[in-house]
């Protein structure tokens, strides 16, 4: 780590609270026992589909009953405990009863493969696992048999008799054991394993310590102004493997706040009217398909055109609150759309939303507007798996939309030459799991010799008060056979939000132009061809190149061509017959694209739509010149025609 960071400019919050370096993650819990045993921290949803109501007492009651059974079982102290499970209650409550037992968790995404589970089982060294289900617990024993994985000695089925079988061989650890594992750790001290989702190359173990979550939360709940709270709310169905779901989790418990489950998003409107949540999490398109729907709904009904007006007035009351004030006219225009829109879409979200956490990848500015503009302030922030999840946030003291913030109490953020933000701070993680080839390429050295600066990959800029903006991510800028440097994601976030469009990749690397390869979503061009006149019976993959879909594709794409230079907008595209997923292998489980695998998926593709845009080129060239001659030999006939003066 030679290398030395002298930056131009660092922007800094300092710490607001004072944390007492002894704590660790269990502590946020025994608190919230002590505060009030009968708070409200989870509703679980039961076998009838109704919801029950889980106090910080009961919760607590059960994680110490499987802590026992995990040290029963043999779990030291450090020990790595696997957890397998899509989103779900007991997915937090394995959470806790392993740090209470002084274990250290190691999420695994649900959709992971054999191979890809036997690496993080082999890399963390992790003695059990806890699976959701049998078939779950088979992929485990297929990984565990194929690829030879020595340390794992159990494994527990959540969904059959594996939890209750812990409790009762818990029965024979006393409270006090218990309670001595549970205290062991401090700020320092490791808390969890998390193995990046990986856009690009095998996942990395991340060590995060329980100062990454204690200090990082009580900091941000400081600075958050009340926008979390034992008053909040939210439904949780972000993936609880990635570490944006887990701070949420992990700050909720801070905070008292109350937190329902949900791994079908499918199923997320029936659930948020029932849960009735103040605080939403999502990525960005999550925000774009409530958004998607309720315009499609809005359209069916007949009133496409007073939701579009809606719309608009909505985001221009979001722009003029945050620049300056509003007309009366447009203040009379929100308080009615208010009445007839706004209101029936909050309701639909469950009646209670204010405010929503936002991240993963940067949020349209006129999707943040609308939603501003009808009520929920999206408070989009930055981070990574190495930096706790956020490092900078858009909080209410600096809010600004089309930015992620400023840094979050008790960190630092700073610009590279070529524009790489790199953060330090109480967030930052201590180190990929026994990799120091990553180490040494991630971390520099601080001029000032206070702690080193970690490189995130990602590209940014600063307003003048100090709030990041994201730019782009350093590996995926695409250099054209001109030399134009482009940004995809700042066209990709455009084409995205669009009703008709599922996902969206640029290219370009090394082309004439930039392209882009598109996905539809099946979930809206059904009803969108129907207002259409398009039979929706009709095919995927021929509305891959019906007319009027291409047409409206093609709006959408000047639309994202008017925010860039000429140079870097989008002269071609191809609408793909099948979809980007996370089981396909080209989404990461944040829904963020892994562009390598699309790039090698789909070559052929990317080579034919250049090979047709240059075919299509060379006609128009041949038509244009035989045009041209086809006026000389006109012109010079004339010419022979005319009579002598």
């Amino acid at each position: 780590m030679a290398e030395v960071f002298t930056p131009d400019r660092i922007v800094s919050t300092e710490r607001v609270v004072e944390v007492d370096p002894a704590l660790n993650i269990t502590d946020l819990l025994e608190q919230q026992v002590t505060l009030d045993a009968h708070n409200v921290l989870f509703s679980r949803r039961d076998a009838a589909d109704d919801w029950d109501d889980i106090t910080a007492e009961a919760f607590r009651a059960d994680v110490v009953a499987l802590a026992k059974g995990l040290i029963a079982s043999g779990v030291a102290s450090g020990d790595r405990v696997a957890i397998l499970s899509a989103t779900r209650y007991e997915w937090t409550l394995l959470d806790f009863a392993c740090f209470y037992a002084g274990a250290v968790p190691v999420p695994i995404y649900e959709s992971s493969s054999a191979s890809q589970i036997a690496w993080i089982l082999q890399d963390s060294g992790a003695i059990a696992a806890f699976a959701e289900n049998a078939s779950y617990a088979k992929t485990i024993a297929q990984a565990v048999s194929e690829h030879s994985v020595e340390s794992l000695r159990d494994v527990y089925t959540i969904d059959g008799p594996g939890l209750d079988d812990l409790r009762a061989a818990g029965e024979e650890i006393t409270d006090a054991e218990c309670e001595a594992r549970r205290s062991e750790a401090d700020l320092q001290s490791l808390a969890t394993i998390i193995y990046t989702s990986g856009t690009t190359g095998r996942p990395k173990g991340c060590e995060l310590t329980h100062g990454n979550f204690v200090d990082h939360s009580l900091q941000t709940l400081a600075a958050m102004d009340g926008v979390i709270s034992r008053d909040s709310s939210t439904v949780l169905f972000l993936p609880l493997a990635h570490v944006f779901a887990r701070f949420v989790s992990i700050i909720f418990i801070a905070a008292g706040g109350r937190v329902a489950h949900t791994a079908d998003i499918k199923q997320l409107i029936d659930d948020l009217a029932a849960v009735r949540p103040t605080f939403l999490l999502g990525v960005p398109r999550v925000f774009e398909k409530i958004y998607n729907a309720a315009a499609l709904k809005a359209e069916a009904e007949g009133k496409g055109k007073i939701f579009a007006k809606a719309v608009d007035v909505a985001v221009k009351y979001s722009r003029a609150t945050t620049d300056s004030r509003p007309s009366l006219l447009l203040k009379a225009q929100h308080a009615l759309f208010s009445k007839l829109v706004y209101s029936k879409l909050i309701t639909r979200m469950g009646g209670n939303v204010t405010h929503a956490f936002s991240g993963g990848s940067p949020l349209g500015e006129r999707t943040s507007h609308f939603f501003n503009g009808i009520g929920v302030q999206i408070i989009e922030g930055y981070g990574l798996t190495e930096t706790s999840a956020p490092i900078t946030g858009n909080i209410p003291s600096v809010y600004r939309i089309g930015t992620v913030g400023t840094p979050l109490p008790g960190n630092d953020i700073a610009l590279a030459e070529d524009g790489e933000i790199l953060g330090r701070g109480v967030c930052v993680f201590r180190g990929y799991r026994e990799n120091p080839q990553a180490m040494e390429e991630s971390f520099v050295s601080a001029h000032d010799g206070g702690q080193d600066w970690f490189r995130t990959g990602d590209l940014g800029e600063l307003d003048e008060v100090g709030r990041l903006k994201i730019t782009g991510r350093k590996k995926e800028i695409l250099v054209t056979a001109g030399g134009k440097n482009v940004s995809p994601a700042q066209l990709e976030d455009v084409i995205r939000a669009d009703v008709l469009v599922s996902q969206a990749v640029v290219v370009g690397e090394g082309r004439p132009f930039v392209g882009a390869l598109i996905t539809l979503d099946s979930e809206t061009i059904v009803p969108w061809c129907r207002r259409q006149g398009i039979d929706p019976e009709t095919p995927l993959i021929e509305l891959t190149e019906h007319p009027r879909v291409l047409k409206h594709l093609q709006s959408v794409i000047d639309q994202a061509n008017s925010t860039v230079s000429q140079a870097e907008s989008i002269r071609e595209f191809t609408v793909l017959g099948e979809d980007f997923t996370i089981e396909s292998g080209h989404l990461t489980p944040s829904l963020k694209i892994k562009r390598p695998e699309v790039m090698r998926d789909f070559s052929g593709v990317v080579d034919a739509l250049y090979s047709k845009a240059s075919a299509a080129r060379e006609r128009a060239a041949a038509a244009g010149q035989a045009a041209g001659e086809a006026l000389r030999r006109r012109t010079s006939h004339r010419s022979s025609r005319r009579k002598p003066d």
